[in-house]
């Protein structure tokens, strides 16, 4: 036994005997409303020419609800009932008067025509009705297509969209190009993989009225790309086509999407190539020829002083020292992008940090001097003080390098509802407003000053990445000639 043909045959049972007895009712009800005429035009009195129109009523009345069939009925049983009660002689089928003959045939036949032409308005208002509901299902399908962001799933969802669009039992899609079919489930195997790869090849439409199927292809102009099988419900063919040429064009645009993301991640990946290596060129080879042309001359000079040797030697441990911070920074910066770094938050104070910050920061300012302007009744906030304290110094270097000597740095706090903000504010050149959406992106420095200030322009990506951890956010605001003040939030303890 086939379980799944039981439960068609169950099914198609129950709508047989459901629309059995709508029909049943329908024609009770149109009988009935003859019989309460005849039953009241035969209390009151009434000329034949009011019981006609009455009874000619009744007949456009069912005809405009129910169809012509039922109308038709209803009209020949009128104009047997009003022949039999009301044209002389009364309670016979017998007319004897033959101008009675020309009434009880133009009755008949005005119900008829009636009927005809009302079931032909109700039957043209239900296909308008039908096609603007199949129109605003359309534009909802179209809207949920032009809409979906993740281009990976779009062929899973999109049978799924237009079973929801179409009240559908089942759809099912087949795409040449990839060879598989997606489905809305594997309970209805009616929709078979080999007619929806027919109609893809063909590029036919095809539609079984006795099991509610119709499959289309999928087209971009003459092209077929695919196929798509509905079960549930018979649209009309124009919307059959334009659901076949909606979900082509999606894919296709699915594609194009895809190949730019694509071309745009190698583009974006030559340019971070680009960076690194212009990075590593100019910042991990200064210090590596510092230290190189040192130990050189270490090697081969005999006579060199005591004096020379020491300052060859600093030389050496100050430049190891700096690549030992660039390849740190690097590392750090790997870290912080795969999310592998564990914060360890307390509450502390906001001058805890600042001095946290300016401890490590001395030989850093040099001559400038250092405004801080941090309000007592700030509330604490909840950090990790070494790498909030890590944002600060990157700040300030930043802040030292860019700004004329002996200028001055602010450090400035205030509460901004559940945040603190914190600003370093310089005398620098300032940064124009096309830079000022780059500067916090890995490895990028100024046009103006990349090769006049030393850095790798990772400091900045790792301030922000450090901020963003904790929750808060990081941005600045500068003008040309006037300096940039960087600020950062961070949640309140």
């Amino acid at each position: 036994m086939n379980p799944t043909k039981d439960v068609a045959a169950g099914k198609a049972k129950g709508d047989w005997l459901r629309t059995a007895k709508k029909l049943s009712y329908r024609y009770a009800a149109a009988l009935g409303a003859i019989a309460v005429l005849v039953w009241i035009f035969t209390h009151l009195p009434a000329n034949p020419t009011t019981v006609a129109l009455s009874f000619l009523l009744v007949v456009l009345f069912v005809a405009s609800r129910w169809g012509l069939t039922i109308a038709t009925t209803t009209a020949v049983v009128a104009t047997l009932v009003f022949n039999y009660y009301f044209l002389p002689p009364v309670h016979t089928f017998t007319v004897a008067d033959p101008q009675n003959w020309v009434a009880l045939l133009a009755f008949l036949i005005s119900a008829i025509l009636a009927s005809r032409l009302s079931e032909r308005a109700r039957r043209e208002t239900e296909n308008a009705n039908r096609r603007r509901k199949e129109v605003e299902r359309l534009y909802s399908l179209s809207q949920q297509l032009l809409s979906t962001e993740n281009f990976l799933e779009l062929n899973n969802s999109i049978p799924f969209f237009v079973r929801d669009a179409f009240g559908l039992t089942e759809a099912a899609m087949y795409l040449p190009k990839r060879n598989e079919v997606y489905r809305t489930g594997v309970e209805h195997l009616e929709l078979s993989d080999e007619d929806l790869r027919a109609v893809s090849g063909r590029g036919e439409l095809v539609i079984k009225p006795e099991q509610l199927i119709s499959i289309v292809a999928l087209r971009i102009g003459a092209r077929p790309v695919g196929s798509i099988g509905l079960e549930g419900a018979l649209l009309s063919r124009e919307t059959m086509e334009a659901v076949g040429s909606l979900i082509a064009i999606s894919i296709e645009r699915a594609g194009a999407v895809e190949t730019l993301s694509r071309t745009e991640a190698a583009r974006e990946s030559e340019k971070l190539r680009t960076a690194i290596l212009d990075s590593v060129t100019h910042e991990f080879r200064t210090p590596l020829t510092s230290i190189k042309a040192s130990v050189s001359t270490l090697l081969s000079s005999a006579t060199i002083g005591e004096e020379g040797r020491r300052d060859l030697l600093a030389v050496i441990d100050e430049e190891t020292d700096r690549l030992n911070r660039l390849v740190g920074e690097a590392a750090e910066m790997a870290q912080l992008d795969a999310q592998k770094v564990e914060l360890h938050r307390e509450p502390y104070p906001v001058m805890e940090i600042v001095q946290a910050a300016l401890e490590k920061s001395t030989q850093v300012l040099g001559k400038h001097e250092l405004r801080l302007q941090i309000p007592e009744e700030l509330p604490e906030v909840r950090v990790d003080l070494d790498r909030i304290a890590e944002v600060l110094i990157h700040l300030l270097e930043n802040a030292a390098k860019y700004s004329p000597e002996e200028t001055p740095i602010t450090v400035s706090a205030e509460a901004r509802g559940r945040m603190v903000e914190l600003s370093v504010a310089d005398r620098g050149p300032g940064i124009d407003d096309i830079e000022q959406s780059l500067v916090f992106e890995k490895f990028y420095r100024g046009r103006d000053q990349r090769y006049r200030v030393q850095g790798t322009g990772m400091g900045l990506s790792i301030s922000k990445a450090i901020v963003e951890a904790h929750g808060g956010t990081i941005g600045l605001t500068s003008q040309l000639g006037s300096g940039s003040v960087f600020h950062f939030t961070l949640p309140v303890a």
